[in-house]
């Protein structure tokens, strides 16, 4: 009965969506669409909570239905075959009210779904709507921005302001009932009133035209005039040659410098023309020349002609001379350095006189001024843009060779720091450093002998300025700079060339011992003074730092390679004082600085005796005592002879040794208030005129 029960076919459930099916359909198809329909018009009834009750009873059902059926199973009792069949029975009464809900349970997640699809559908057309409206927001406000940012050409011209604009407009032009309620119609009548003022301007534009045209042909008659005017003027300048030679006024000759100059680079044309100025101007004394190959110089500014023509054949020389030899990496750096340190054609020549001292009574026979001359030729360096001098002296009668004054007159020396610190060494501008590493020059210094000192103030002269924190790829010459440093510097290079003449014949008398010393300073030293030099040479820098006594200067930066010096021995008996002179260029503005040795009873210097340390500042700190009349070039001598004077001193007043036999080897003949003073035991080394007597500071 069971298996007979169980192989009853279970009835088949039709799923559709539905859609009718094709074909023939039976009586029993069109049933199962009414069931099809009434469920889905049934779920719309039903409540989804209680068909979820109801699925929570009928699994439990379920449960418990199949707990039964293996338990009655499980007894092995025929009995229960009959139970059992009741209860697969309402088992699969179960199980088809579980199709059901799950069939209204797709249905109720169709229609959900078909909800939701409508309703996205709903918002996705909204969201196109807002952004069909964003997009319009968007669109009207570039419009309106370019609207706002609409430049009208009136915005460019400018115009009268309103002030003036109804002071001068016309009435009917101007409107002021209108206008000045009205922005619009304001700027309307304003430009009404440009147009207005622009077509009277565009006629009186034409006026003026006609009116140059008639300036200009006037000028053009002028010209003519003037053009014929020339060849005579040069004809009157001619025949005046003799006069103007007769009355010494060259202006001939001033007019061909002037020609000349034309073609001079622009730091000489500024020496040029300022020191021309200043001779004119404030001394009669310096002559201005210039000197070099004019043709030379236009060579430099001329473009090259018939280059392509001659194209073809340079190419083909220059092919033939590549083949037959070709220069050395060392030729080539030579011409490149060549080049770059060539010089243009021109020069500038500064001729500076100045009176020789005791040369009047010489020459004034002869019925000649004496005159000694600085010599001074400039030249530009074209690649490095620096300017560069050299210097000789000419004297008006042969002077006295010393052999120490050799270095005086010296070309490489007798401009060393005119300026405090300039050497005339090192190219001032930067940017040579950058050309020189190229071509393989270390430093100008080794050039200078040849080409000159760049000296700053030859730049100052010639108007160049290199400053050093910022610098600059192009410097254009200066005339304010010339002018405001050529004054002073012609001063300074006038008295170094008078300093040096100076120092040159007071080295003359101090090689053969004497000391000359003028007489307006005869008052700063006693009437007898028994010490005397008897030597007085050049030294070199090397030797000078060698010496013990010299170390403390050194140090103190007193003594450089560039600074003259000088060995002086001053006798007196057995005793023997050294004297080592640092002289600075700037002498006599800047004084000597002595260092000294006395060898008598040993060897005595400023380390180990307090007097000697005295008589050094005796000539290096009261120097000013020792200038005498302006200005100031026998400050060397005077200062040798007080080095004489304070030895007598020194060595007068040195307490007499009783273990020597024999009467005291420097007897006192000075006269002394007190012989020593303090716990140094200091002599008196100044001297009081016209007492007479000496005394401590």
């Amino acid at each position: 009965m069971s298996s007979e029960s169980s192989k009853k076919r279970k009835p088949k459930v039709i799923r559709t969506d539905g859609v009718p099916a094709e074909g023939k359909r039976g009586k029993g198809d069109t049933d199962q669409d009414v069931r099809y329909y009434s469920e889905e018009s049934e779920v719309d009834l039903r409540d989804p909570i209680k068909d979820y009750e109801l699925y929570r009873e009928t699994c439990q059902e379920l449960q418990r239905l199949m707990a039964e059926i293996q338990e009655l199973k499980s007894r092995g009792i025929k009995e229960n075959a009959a139970e059992i069949d009741e209860r697969r029975v309402q088992s699969c009464v179960h199980f088809m009210t579980l199709k059901k809900l799950n069939r209204l349970a797709h249905i109720r997640l169709k229609k959900g779904r078909d909800q939701t699809h409508e309703a996205k559908q709903k918002v996705d057309a909204y969201h196109l709507q807002l952004q069909n409206l964003l997009y319009e927001v968007m669109h009207l406000q570039k419009e309106i921005t370019k609207c706002l940012e609409f430049k009208s050409k009136h915005e460019e011209i400018e115009l009268v302001s309103l002030e003036e604009f109804y002071k001068e407009a016309p009435p009917e032009i101007s409107r002021p009932a209108i206008t000045l309620t009205e922005p619009h119609q304001q700027t309307l009548a304003r430009l009404d009133w440009e147009l207005e003022q622009r077509k009277r301007l565009a006629e009186k534009y034409k006026e003026c035209l006609t009116s140059k045209e008639k300036i200009l042909k006037e000028i053009e008659v002028k010209k003519e005039y003037l053009s014929s005017l020339q060849p005579r003027l040069n004809s009157i300048m001619q025949a005046s040659l003799p006069v103007q030679e007769y009355l010494f006024m060259p202006f001939d000759q001033a007019h061909k410098q002037y020609e000349t100059a034309r073609h001079l680079p622009p730091p000489l044309y500024v020496l040029f023309v300022q020191a021309s100025a200043y001779g004119q101007a404030c001394d009669k004394k310096l002559v201005v020349a210039i000197e070099g190959s004019v043709e030379e110089a236009k060579a430099l500014y001329k473009p090259p002609e018939d280059s392509q023509d001659d194209e073809s054949d340079s190419d083909a020389e220059e092919e033939q001379t590549t083949k037959r030899r070709r220069p050395t990496l060392g030729v080539q750096l030579d011409d490149k350095r060549k080049e770059m340190l060539k010089r243009h054609p021109l020069s500038v020549t500064l001729d500076l006189k100045c009176k020789g001292e005791g040369l009047w009574a010489v020459t004034a026979a002869q019925g000649l001024t004496p005159a000694n001359v600085l010599h001074l030729t400039f030249y530009y360096l074209m690649n490095l843009n620096v300017m560069t001098v050299k210097a000789k002296v000419t004297t008006a009668v042969e002077m006295t060779t010393a052999i120490s004054a050799g270095d005086l007159l010296s070309p490489d020396s007798l401009l060393n720091c005119l300026y405090p610190g300039d050497h005339g060494r090192k190219t001032p501008n930067p940017a040579n450093q950058f050309q020189f590493d190229k071509v393989g020059i270390l430093t100008l210094s080794d050039y200078v002998t040849e080409l000159g000192h760049p000296y700053v103030w030859v730049q100052k002269l010639g108007g160049l300025h290199f400053p050093k924190d910022q610098p600059q790829h192009t410097v254009a010459a200066d005339n304010s700079l010339s002018a405001s440093h050529m004054e002073l510097t012609v001063k300074l290079l006038r008295s170094r060339l008078q300093s040096r003449l100076a120092l040159h014949k007071q080295f003359a008398s101090l090689e053969h011992g004497v000391v000359p010393v003028s007489s307006e300073c005869q008052q700063l030293f006693p009437t007898k003074i028994v010490s005397r030099l008897v030597k007085w040479t050049a030294i070199p820098y090397e030797d000078y730092a060698e010496l013990p006594y010299t170390k403390d200067v050194i140090e103190a930066g007193l003594a450089e390679d560039t600074h003259l010096y000088y060995m002086a021995l001053i006798e007196r008996g057995t005793a023997k004082l050294q004297a080592a002179v640092v002289l600075n260029p700037g002498y006599s503005t800047l004084p000597p600085v002595f260092s000294l040795c006395l060898n008598w009873k040993g060897e005595r210097n400023s380390s180990n005796d307090d007097n000697i340390r005295a008589m050094e500042s005796e000539v290096n700190v009261y120097y000013k005592e020792l200038w005498g009349p302006k200005p100031g070039y026998q400050l060397l001598t005077n200062q040798l002879q007080r080095l004489c004077m304070v030895l007598d001193v020194y060595l007068e007043t040195e307490p007499h040794d009783p273990s020597v036999e024999g009467p005291k080897e420097f007897p006192q003949e000075k006269m002394c208030l007190r012989l020593v003073r303090g716990p140094l035991r200091l002599k008196p080394f100044k001297f009081n005129y016209p007492q007479g007597f000496f005394s401590h500071r």
